[in-house]
């Protein structure tokens, strides 16, 4: 059946059938074989379709020939010339390294000494005044609902 055709070559083909799983092509020597939907094309394939219609002469791969079955794999993609892979040495910019790490201690010279932390007292000033604020609004809100629903 498959005599004069060998695996790893390429051979023309005409699109006789369309599945959703890929197209029945028949061969220059007449036996017919099957291009999967993933052996369409380079990218992703939704819908064979947009890609090769019923009579459709395409150039395809041989992938395997099953001789007890008679089956062949064929592939439109693997026939496609090859585009140059572009180098990614050539686009490649190295990212400046920044770092806003310090180890302990680097900011201070060898005859310095330490500057003291803020005070714990700075803290608690402040959730003071916070929780003031808070409460502050928190009456004004009251004040407003207690309006509009009539001094309740």
């Amino acid at each position: 059946m498959a005599e004069k055709i060998e695996a790893g070559s390429i051979v023309e083909g005409k699109v006789v059938r369309i599945k959703p799983f890929g197209a029945i092509v028949q061969l220059e020597n007449g036996a017919q074989g099957l291009v999967h939907i993933s052996q369409i094309a380079n990218g992703f394939v939704n819908d064979i379709n947009e890609h090769v219609a019923v009579g459709d002469t395409v150039k395809v791969k041989v992938l395997s020939i099953d001789e007890e079955t008679h089956k062949i794999a064929l592939s439109i993609r693997e026939a496609l010339p090859k585009a140059p892979k572009a180098s990614h040495q050539q686009n490649f910019k190295p990212r400046e390294h920044k770092n806003n790490y310090e180890p302990r201690g680097a900011r201070q010279s060898a005859g310095e000494t330490a500057q003291p932390k803020e005070p714990v007292n700075d803290f608690e000033e402040k959730m003071k005044e916070w929780l003031k604020q808070s409460n502050e609004r928190q009456a004004g809100i009251n004040k407003r609902n207690n309006r509009r629903n009539g001094g309740y």
